[in-house]
């Protein structure tokens, strides 16, 4: 593992980070995307309901079954889990969030990710949700991890696709440091240009994003209308987080799905036995833990391979 463990971080350190300054020489070739207006991926489902609780969006669909939480990740909003909705909205209740900040929502605040956790918790109390299961992509899966970590029995499970518990790469940086690249990532996108954001979002979809570039540049459209900053400050505070401590007293089954895309790993030495150790060794103290490859396919493994993601979701729910 140790001659390993480094290749795998060169290769993970942009995944949680949209806003990651990756791909510049393809992306000063690449015009900046269109209105987001124009993606054909930007019609949602019209949900059965609609409201917030402290600034989160919430979007229900279906209304018997089993609570799912579904928590988009970085820069996006409920386009994400079009069809995970049309799957389960049948056998499951629906609470689709987009978090402040993303997809034209209003500003994040100074701690977004606290923020949200705490509205994730007051909507299972305000709405008496039994056991229900936080569905979450990157930064969503995040927050499945914190929520579990915090109160043991509120949730019933927690599927995380693409998120760990500490940002990949940084897991053996002291706090000094986890501290000080929070504040680089922070400050980096507190005033960048929309244009130049947008161009970054396209950068990042066609290197990291997923594998059709034509999917790729239509997604970018959607994830750059986000506010830079919003995504800035929720970056900072996934930098800053190390919940490993905590994983043992996580009650819950986990499932984690980690995307593999052999064309991007194989030039860092990577075989995706090697990838899912990595997440396994992340994970360590997760008394029930799945951790399931999802090949080919990239950071939005939902995009990539839907079936497969679809699947494993469905064997877990059905598993519980």
């Amino acid at each position: 593992m140790k001659c390993t463990k480094p290749r795998i971080a060169a290769l993970l350190i942009a995944v949680l980070c949209i806003g990651q300054d990756v791909g510049k020489e393809s992306r000063a070739a690449e015009p900046a995307p269109a209105p987001a207006a124009t993606s054909r991926y930007a019609a949602t489902i019209a949900p059965a309901e609609r409201f917030e609780v402290d600034g989160v969006l919430v979007e229900r669909h279906g209304s018997r079954g089993r609570p799912l939480i579904l928590v988009p990740g970085l820069a996006s909003g409920s386009w994400v889990w079009q069809d995970t909705i049309r799957a389960f909205a049948g056998e499951y209740t629906l609470y689709v969030l987009t978090l402040p900040g993303f997809d034209g929502r209003p500003a994040a605040g100074e701690q977004p990710f606290a923020a949200a956790q705490a509205a994730v918790q007051k909507l299972i109390a305000q709405r008496r949700l039994d056991k229900p299961v936080v569905i979450g992509h990157s930064l969503g899966g995040i927050l499945g991890f914190a929520l579990a970590e915090d109160q043991p029995q509120l949730l019933g499970g927690v599927v995380s696709i693409d998120g760990l518990p500490v940002f990949p790469g940084t897991e053996d940086f002291p706090p000094q440091q986890r501290t000080q690249q929070a504040a680089t990532m922070r400050q980096r996108l507190a005033n960048i240009p929309a244009g130049a954001f947008a161009a970054q979002q396209q950068g990042y979809m066609r290197t990291i994003g997923v594998l059709d570039m034509d999917k790729a540049d239509e997604l970018a459209k959607l994830t750059g209308r986000s506010d830079p900053a919003s995504v800035g400050r929720y970056t900072a505070d996934v930098l800053a987080l190390d919940l490993r401590p905590g994983l043992k007293s996580i009650a819950a089954p986990v499932l984690v799905l980690a995307p593999y895309f052999d064309l991007d790993s194989q030039q860092q030495g990577l075989t995706e036995a090697a990838k899912l150790d990595y997440y396994r060794a992340l994970l360590e103290g997760v008394p029930r833990l799945q951790v399931t490859g999802v090949a080919p396919a990239r950071h939005f493994a939902m995009f990539d391979q839907p079936d497969k993601v679809r699947d494993a979701i469905r064997a877990f729910l059905r598993g519980l």
